[in-house]
């Protein structure tokens, strides 16, 4: 039995473990080992810079995980993918003087020494096709930026640390920008989405700048367009008709686990209890996909007739018949939706979201094996809007829909949140973590489907500097420098580089996505899991 290579095994909730290891060496052997020979219940794998964070379908895969890290040589030579990537870069960035400037290299030395080192792709980050190029020259270690770009542009090619990247898509960032290319970082109609997977080398090729034409550029590098929901499934009869789309409506199932690696997050729906009794009532599969209402205000038409059930956050559901008569039908039971009649949803009574499902399942493009819209990365179908025609699977055979059931009770005023310490719980002194888990935060406006933000008394540090990015799992509490907590929750980044004092438990997480902007929570530590590992 070994466990060379590991300083810790931490809890990063009931369902994951946060391994630190004292090199990249071994943070690549502990990916590799794990991907090459994956366990019962493994989900997850996400390298960083000096920890592999795991994730796990149930709590007692979790434990058995930590053992088995626990008995690998990570002094092993891992079997990783070297294959060179070949990258051509105009380097004309914003920041390339400045960086000059910082390693005293001169713009002329830094795109030498950017071009001059074979790079090797040491983890994924936080978008899907953004990975961490480590081993290049030490002279360019730089800070990042004293405040982030709130847009930086796709093809971006960046230094952050002691690491390099380029940006796949448009998003915010705080890396310095030293050049563009036009190599395409993320296309889902690849084999391998990725251009450059963990494992791989790199290496820049300055090119002139007449070399990229700015408009193919520009279209080569940015994120493809979502496709609109319901569109893409060819051949497939549309069997509903969005006339209002509400604040916000998307197709959702279970998540996309398995992709973590690649920068992509589980998403799926934000209450998977809600869908899932969706689904049982309409006769389908737990994981089928249906639609998330946010708040109401949603709004179908039956091209033909369907079967319909809708859960989570109670509304009062209305539908008009082809001559203008109007009935009512009730949450938790399946009903059914004729062919012209238009079903209405009505405002929440309480909670937020509200799960409708269709007999059979909605039909949208299968990507990574979900049919889910991810609002962080752009992945899936495109949120609904007004005129969208939703396909719909025809239902298996021996299928039966569900009998009506009960509502859950009224939610407290305040709704308490069981949570896991850790795995970042040091970076803040005791009287911190107690008075955390003691006082009552306000979920402010400002929350949406990556995560809840939270207000009240800010929670200070104990160490100045920054964390190193790190894998992140849906139940997260995040502290950035604010002091305020984010609650990480379904299309949360899959890393991130803030200290984690505590992670909400699998069964709560449910009961934090139904609740609404002004909601108070408490958090309640369970240390149970902890103390398994």
């Amino acid at each position: 039995m070994t466990d060379a290579g590991v300083r810790a095994i931490l809890p990063a909730g009931d369902r994951a473990i946060l391994v630190e290891l004292d090199s990249l060496a071994a943070v690549l052997s502990l990916q590799a080992a794990l991907q090459a020979h994956p366990l019962a219940g493994q989900l997850d794998v996400v390298a960083a810079a000096s920890t592999v964070l795991v994730t796990a379908a149930t709590s007692d895969a979790a434990r058995t995980i930590a053992a088995h890290v626990r008995t690998l040589d990570l002094s092993q030579r891992p079997e990783i993918d070297a294959a060179l990537v070949a990258i051509d870069v105009v380097y004309d960035g914003e920041d390339l003087a400045a960086v000059g400037e910082l390693t005293g290299l001169g713009a002329e030395g830094v795109v030498a020494a950017h071009t001059g080192s074979v790079w090797t792709a040491a983890f994924g980050g936080f978008a899907p096709g953004f990975t961490y190029l480590a081993g290049g020259d030490p002279r360019l270690e730089v800070p990042r930026r004293a405040t982030p770009r709130t847009a930086v542009p796709a093809g971006a090619v960046a230094l952050g640390g002691a690491y390099s990247a380029v940006y796949p898509r448009p998003t915010p960032g705080g890396w310095q920008l030293i050049g563009r290319t036009d190599a395409v970082l993320w296309d889902l109609d690849r084999d391998s989405p990725a251009l450059v997977r963990p494992g791989n080398r790199v290496q820049f090729n300055a090119v002139r700048a007449t070399a990229l034409a700015p408009s193919a550029a520009a279209a080569a590098t940015s994120a493809p367009e979502s496709p609109a929901a319901g569109t893409a499934a060819a051949g497939t009869a549309p069997g509903l008709a969005v006339v209002r789309s509400g604040l916000q409506s998307t197709i959702q199932d279970l998540g996309r686990p398995g992709s973590a690696d690649l920068g992509v997050t589980t998403s799926g729906a934000m209450d998977r209890g809600a869908l899932r009794q969706a689904n049982r009532l309409a006769g389908n599969p737990a994981g089928a996909a249906g639609i998330e209402v946010l708040h109401g205000g949603l709004a179908l038409a039956a091209l033909a007739d369907q079967v319909l059930a809708v859960a989570g956050a109670p509304v009062d559901l209305a539908i008009t018949d082809v001559d203008g008569g109007e009935r009512e039908v009730p949450m938790l039971a399946p009903f059914a939706l004729l062919a012209g009649e238009t079903l209405e949803l009505g405002v929440p009574q309480s909670g937020l979201r509200s799960y409708v499902a269709v007999r059979g399942g909605l039909d949208a493009p299968l990507i990574l094996g979900s049919r889910s819209t991810d609002t962080m990365s752009g992945i899936g179908p495109a949120p609904l809007a007004p005129g969208a025609l939703l396909g719909v699977l025809e239902a298996a055979p021996w299928s039966v829909v569900g009998n009506p059931e009960l509502a859950a009770a009224e939610a407290p005023e305040v709704t308490e949140l069981r949570m896991v310490p850790g795995p970042r719980q040091d970076w803040f002194d005791d009287a911190v973590v107690a008075g955390f888990g003691g006082q009552e935060w306000t979920v402010t406006p400002q929350s949406n489907r990556i995560g809840l933000r939270l207000s009240g008394t800010a929670l200070e540090r104990n160490r100045d500097g920054e964390l190193a990015s790190e894998g992140t799992v849906r139940g997260a509490i995040q502290v950035p420098p604010s002091g305020q907590p984010v609650l990480f929750l379904s299309d949360h980044p899959v890393t991130g580089g803030y200290p984690v004092i505590g992670v909400v438990a699998t069964v709560d997480l449910d009961k934090a996505a139904q609740l609404p902007p002004g909601a108070r929570v408490r958090f309640v530590p369970d240390t149970s899991a902890a103390s398994a590992l």
